[in-house]
């Protein structure tokens, strides 16, 4: 079984964090390629500790997921694109 989701990346400091919004789960590294590891790391670890809780049906319900294709998960929306605005205010 495979789940979609979404991964952020942003530089803050000398620091990139990244960011899971279907799962509330960040994560962070020293480069772009090793903030997406640990996000990727962190993820997977919060799957198996839901997983041995036995809560993890309970935990992908209340994130939205759904299946979508056979054996793939994706929460009910799907981001389309990203892009920066400026508003004046």
């Amino acid at each position: 079984m495979k789940i979609r989701l979404t991964e952020e990346i942003w530089k803050e400091g000398n620091m990139y964090v990244s960011y899971c919004p279907e799962l509330d789960i960040p994560s962070c590294g020293e480069s772009i390629e090793q903030a997406k590891k640990n996000l990727k790391e962190a993820i997977l670890i919060n799957i198996e500790e839901t997983k041995k809780m036995g809560t993890f049906d309970q935990f992908l319900q209340e994130s939205g997921f759904e299946n979508i294709q056979k054996d793939v998960l994706s929460v009910r929306k799907e981001l389309m694109g990203f892009t920066p605005i400026e508003i004046g205010i």
